[in-house]
């Protein structure tokens, strides 16, 4: 397997403290997941949990030589070694966003 995307994450349902007598009310949420056979990276399977980078730079685009190329004020879904990655960078004019646990395909992998 190479790669993993949380595709969705909803509510479902809440498990009250009189119904189910538990101290406080337990929320319970849904998530959609999608496991792809792909040829696994190097680095490991690429997890996507709805991360986006956004370029803000003076350049026309940003490029790690990694394979991922940002273009200016474009976001683009990340899988969370990418963000990881970009991250670790430590600029100024990149920005990577937490997860929302929301992915409807596209990205850098």
């Amino acid at each position: 397997m190479g790669t993993i995307e949380i595709r969705a994450k909803r509510p479902y349902r809440i498990l009250d403290k009189s119904r189910y007598h538990t101290k406080d009310p337990i929320f319970i949420e849904s998530v959609e997941v999608c496991a792809i056979k792909d040829p696994m990276p190097e680095d490991g399977p690429c997890v996507f949990t709805g991360k986006t980078a956004i370029y803000t730079g003076d350049q026309e685009y940003f490029d790690d030589h990694q394979g991922h190329v940002l273009m200016y004020n474009q976001p683009l879904s990340i899988c969370d070694k990418t963000a990881a990655n970009i991250s670790s960078l430590k600029r100024d004019d990149l920005f990577v966003s937490g997860s929302t646990f929301f992915y409807d395909g596209g990205g850098c992998c």
